[in-house]
């Protein structure tokens, strides 16, 4: 499967040249689904099951990219839709989700099954993009919860970037810093968005050999956190906490 190129979204198995298109879901739903479900891979790799079934991946890794320093399993899930914020290998490896999955690489509106896909365009890096490209920060809403994925995130957030953004339930953030926003400044995203849940991403563990750092000093900024030892979680708009909760999930891979 190819990817995208990075200024333009592309949808299989058709094309559309606008910006906005829809896609039929072919994969069999899970039996009474009344909530969105998330299961976390790896690194910055979700896969998010929405209440009427929808599968969405995001930010796919290919297991073994760079030299070997991404360890994380391969991930064998189907999906109706994969969507990257951008083309790296450790989020934009579309080509290895089995099936025929909808893939949307710098996504910026389409709507699959309930689930409503919308992207914001952001950098990479402090420089605008000229060290290390652009960036999607992708929202997912099912008309319950509203999802945002930050992608690799390399700033901190404008007042126009958070209005685009709008309202956040659940926020998947990079805390690793060196390629994305540090501890410090996911904080300061994390309380310039004000989501219900956050859940940190894309920082070192046994199996990532990048120069980046681990989750600690990013939750050491935070109150309210809960280790879980399984990688899911679900979340519905009558049960989000009223205070933000911090979940650091257990990597399924």
């Amino acid at each position: 499967m190819i990817l995208a190129p990075e200024a333009f979204a592309y949808c299989y198995p058709f094309f559309v040249s606008a910006n906005l298109c829809s896609y039929s879901k072919t994969s069999v739903k899970p039996a009474e689904a009344i909530a969105m479900r998330l299961t976390y891979f790896g690194h910055s790799s979700f896969l998010i099951e929405a209440a009427d079934g929808t599968r969405v991946i995001l930010d796919p890794y290919r297991h073994g990219s760079f030299d070997g320093a991404l360890r994380y399993g391969p991930i064998d899930e189907p999906a109706d839709v994969v969507a990257a914020s951008h083309t790296h290998d450790d989020h934009g490896a579309a080509d290895t989700i089995p099936g025929d999955p909808l893939v949307l690489v710098h996504p910026v509106a389409e709507t699959v099954g309930a689930v409503k896909i919308t992207g914001v365009q952001v950098a990479h890096d402090e420089a605008g993009g000229k060290k290390r490209g652009k960036n999607t920060i992708i929202v997912l809403d099912d008309g319950d919860v509203r999802l945002v994925h930050l992608g690799d995130l390399g700033h901190t957030l404008d007042d126009a970037t958070v209005q685009a953004i709008g309202r956040v339930d659940v926020l998947l953030v990079p805390v690793g810093g060196f390629f994305t926003i540090d501890h410090k400044e996911a904080a300061q995203v994390v309380d310039t968005l004000d989501p219900h849940i956050v859940i940190p991403m894309h920082y070192k563990t046994d199996l990532v050999d990048f120069p980046i750092a681990t989750e600690e000093p990013f939750l050491e900024t935070q109150a309210g956190v809960e280790r879980k030892t399984v990688p899911t979680l679900e979340v519905s708009g009558t049960n989000l906490p009223a205070k933000r909760s911090v979940i650091v999930l257990a990597h399924a891979r």
